[in-house]
C-alpha cells in the first residue's frame, strides 16, 4: 500500500474515537511499528491534532473537533453512500466502478461494529436490475472527457426509422439520464442547432481536435425536458380539470403531467401541455379516474373522451 494510503488509513482508524496503540495500528495495517511512528509524526507535522498518551494505558487519539470534520462520515452517511453505489450501477452510470472503489474504503477502514451496521443497512434495499449496456458506458466515458475538454466529436447516429446511420459533428454540452436512457445534449453542425441524442443509438464515436465554447448558464436537462415534454411554445394549450382533491393530487404525480402543472387550487388544477399530447394521450390517462375528475377546458377534450368511450362501448358490445 502506498504511503499516502497508509496515512489515510491511520486517520480513519483514529477517527473511530477510540484510543489505539502504535502496535495495534501496525498489526491492522500489516506494516512495521517504526513506520507507524513516522507516519504519525508526518500527520502531526501537517497540522492534524493527534493526541499521544504515554504510560500503561497510553495510545493515540484524535482531537474530538477534528473527528467531526466533514472528512469523516457517520453510519447513516456511510449507508447512503453505499446505497448510491447500487443505484448508480443499475442505472448504467459510467463511473460506477470508480464510485464502488471509493466507497469500499469506508468499509476497509471501519471497525467491525460499523462494518456490521453498514452491511445490515444494505440488506433492506433491493433494486430491480436493468439491462446493462457496456458499449453505452464506454461512449459516456468518451463524451464526459470531451465535454470536460470542450472537444467536438464525430458520431454515426441511427434513428429508429433509418436503415443506415448518419454522420454528424457535435459540440457536446451535457449528459442527461431520464427514464432509463442516457442522452447527450449538443450543438449539431449538420442541423446548425442544439439537439438531443440517445446515447444508445450512437453506432460509433470519434474524438476530434476541434474545440468549442459552451453557452453560458446552459442547462442540458432543461433543454432536454422542454423538447421531450413540451414541444414548441406555439403548440401549448391550457387544460383545466376539477374534481376530488385526492384524485387531482394523484394525477399531478404522473411522470409526464408533473412537469406540466401550472396552477393548483382547491378542487382544480391547471396544466400547460403540448396540443398533440392533450388529444392523443391525456384521454387514456383520464379514463382511469372515472367520475372523480371533470374537464373544464378545452371543450374539444371532452369530445375526444366521448369518442374514445363510444368506440370502447361499441367494441365490447360486439
Amino acid at each position: 500500500m502506498a504511503k499516502i494510503d497508509n496515512m489515510m488509513s491511520i486517520l480513519w482508524i483514529l477517527s473511530e474515537g477510540k484510543k489505539i496503540t502504535a502496535k495495534q495500528i501496525a498489526e491492522k495495517l500489516e506494516i512495521n511499528i517504526r513506520t507507524v511512528y513516522r507516519y504519525i509524526d508526518s500527520l502531526s507535522a501537517s497540522g492534524i491534532p493527534i493526541i499521544s498518551d504515554s504510560g500503561h494505558n497510553g495510545g493515540y487519539t484524535l482531537l474530538n473537533s477534528f473527528i467531526k470534520a466533514p472528512l469523516f462520515f457517520n453510519s447513516e452517511e456511510q449507508t447512503a453512500l453505499m446505497h448510491s453505489v447500487h443505484l448508480a450501477k443499475e442505472s448504467g452510470y459510467f463511473l460506477s466502478e470508480a464510485l464502488e472503489k471509493a466507497t469500499s474504503k469506508l468499509k476497509d477502514h471501519s471497525n467491525q461494529e460499523k462494518e456490521k451496521t453498514i452491511d445490515e443497512n444494505l440488506t433492506w434495499l433491493e433494486i430491480v436490475k436493468s439491462n446493462r449496456n457496456v458499449s453505452t458506458e464506454l461512449l459516456l466515458k468518451k463524451l464526459r472527457f470531451c465535454i470536460t475538454n470542450s472537444q467536438s466529436v464525430e458520431i454515426e447516429y441511427r434513428k429508429n426509422h433509418e436503415e443506415h446511420p448518419t454522420l454528424r459533428i457535435l459540440d457536446p454540452y451535457g449528459i442527461v439520464y431520464w427514464k432509463n436512457n442516457w442522452y447527450i445534449v449538443a450543438f449539431c453542425h449538420k442541423r446548425d442547432e442544439i439537439r438531443s441524442f440517445r446515447v444508445d443509438k450512437i453506432v460509433n464515436l470519434i474524438e476530434t481536435t476541434n474545440t468549442f465554447d459552451k453557452p453560458k448558464e446552459f442547462s442540458a436537462s432543461k433543454f432536454l425536458m422542454k423538447g421531450l415534454l413540451y414541444g414548441s411554445e406555439e403548440s401549448h394549450i391550457r387544460v383545466i380539470l376539477e374534481g376530488n382533491n385526492s384524485a387531482l393530487d394523484n394525477l399531478c404525480q404522473h411522470w409526464y403531467l408533473t412537469n406540466t402543472v401550472r396552477d393548483v387550487a382547491t378542487n382544480r388544477v391547471t396544466f400547460l401541455m403540448d396540443k398533440e399530447v392533450v388529444y392523443k394521450y391525456l384521454p387514456n390517462i383520464l379514463i382511469s379516474y372515472g367520475k372523480s375528475l371533470k374537464i373544464i377546458e378545452p371543450p374539444n377534450l371532452k369530445e375526444k373522451m366521448i369518442e374514445i368511450l363510444t368506440d370502447l362501448i361499441t367494441y365490447h358490445k360486439n
